[in-house]
């Protein structure tokens, strides 16, 4: 799927955000190994610390559906350059996604940021830690 179309599903995705304190949302979504479309969206909280990003609602929907293996992440919010994910999710992206997988920051302007998940979080904490 052409990187145009995953950017208007993270668009439709962020359009879901429950976000009644910080009024900030936030779009992912994520391309699984068979092309399946996984959208996510930041869920707030009143209790803040229990709030979930856009990129771990859509990996946990996944995970929790049997998915466990991608090919792409896109994300999407309204900032000033593309959008970065926080450490947490970096983190959980680190579990589930290869190194090299691609992941597409963005925002509503435009702006474009093709990475990887390995340059998002070069010394992650990572399963391999723990043998």
């Amino acid at each position: 799927m052409k990187i145009e179309k995953l950017i208007e599903l993270a668009k439709t995705a962020r359009s879901m955000a429950y976000i009644p304190y910080s009024k900030f949302a936030v779009g992912a979504v994520l391309v699984t190994e068979d092309d399946e479309i996984i959208l996510g969206c930041n869920i707030e909280n009143a209790s803040y610390g229990l709030s979930n990003c856009a990129e771990r609602t859509a990996i946990f929907k996944a995970v929790s559906e049997g998915k466990k293996r991608f090919k792409k992440l896109v994300v999407i919010g309204d900032t000033d350059g593309p959008i970065a994910p926080c450490g947490a999710c970096r983190q959980v992206i680190c579990e589930f996604c290869a190194k090299d997988m691609p992941v597409i920051l963005t925002n509503l302007k435009g702006d474009i940021l093709a990475t990887t998940v390995g340059e998002l979080l070069p010394w992650a904490f990572s399963p391999s830690d723990l043998d």
